[in-house]
């Protein structure tokens, strides 16, 4: 009897994402509106323009993608497509950009995870707010049961503060890309000895998307020389 196939896990940047449908939609509306109303070399200038910006943007933006399945992790960057089993990966790691490194010490960045230290820096604080908390809470409970009616206002005090204390500390006190790392190295440990999960690092570079930007660019500098 065969296991059931697990699918993948998918993880993409919505930052990304949003950004790069606002940029084709710009980059589409101002390209269409020199085709049709441009004179003069405008319009090839217009076409030449577009075939090199949208497959980068798409590139940047929409691509980028991570799949991690029960075998192998495919990295789907803006120009080429890594493929690791676990057996060959030897760690994930996280700094001001987040990388898979091979057993090879080949390092691959994951675009679709990128780093945020903002992310990082709120949920710092979140975590500290919520350990303060913590410590303000046993040292009220002391407090109460040693004190009299002073300790009782302090309670009700220490109470209200606790509550606005609270509503300032709701949310993760984790990174979301730091979390999505703790995944990846959880499947690795996991995952990283199976029989199945054993093979070759592959790279396929994605001449789909460097094609049309390559001609683009060749077209608009032949364009801009003639003139």
């Amino acid at each position: 009897m065969t296991s059931p196939l697990v699918k993948d896990r998918i993880y993409r940047s919505p930052q990304a994402l949003i950004g790069g449908v606002l940029l084709l939609a710009i980059v589409g509306w101002l390209g269409i509106d020199a085709l049709l109303r441009g004179h003069g070399h405008a319009p090839w200038l217009a076409l030449a323009a577009l075939i090199l910006i949208v497959p980068l943007v798409v590139a940047f933006t929409l691509r980028p993608a991570v799949f991690a399945g029960e075998d192998r992790l495919r990295v789907r960057n803006p120009f080429r497509v890594i493929t690791l089993p676990w057996g060959e990966v030897a760690s994930f790691r996280s700094g001001y950009s987040n990388e898979v490194i091979a057993k090879s010490g080949t390092k691959y960045q994951l675009w679709a995870i990128p780093v945020s230290l903002r992310g990082r820096k709120k949920a710092a604080r979140r975590s500290a707010k919520a350990e303060a908390d913590a410590r303000r809470g046993r040292t009220g409970s002391a407090g109460r049961g040693s004190g009299g009616i002073g300790a009782g206002i302090g309670g009700f005090g220490g109470g209200f503060g606790g509550l606005r204390d609270a509503d300032d500390a709701t949310g993760p006190t984790r990174a979301e890309t730091d979390k999505i790392m703790d995944d990846l190295r959880e499947m690795l440990e996991n995952r990283g000895p199976a029989e199945s999960a054993q093979g070759e690092v592959t790279v396929r570079w994605a001449y789909e998307v460097a094609a049309p930007a390559v001609a683009g660019a060749v077209l608009l500098v032949i364009l801009l020389l003639v003139g």
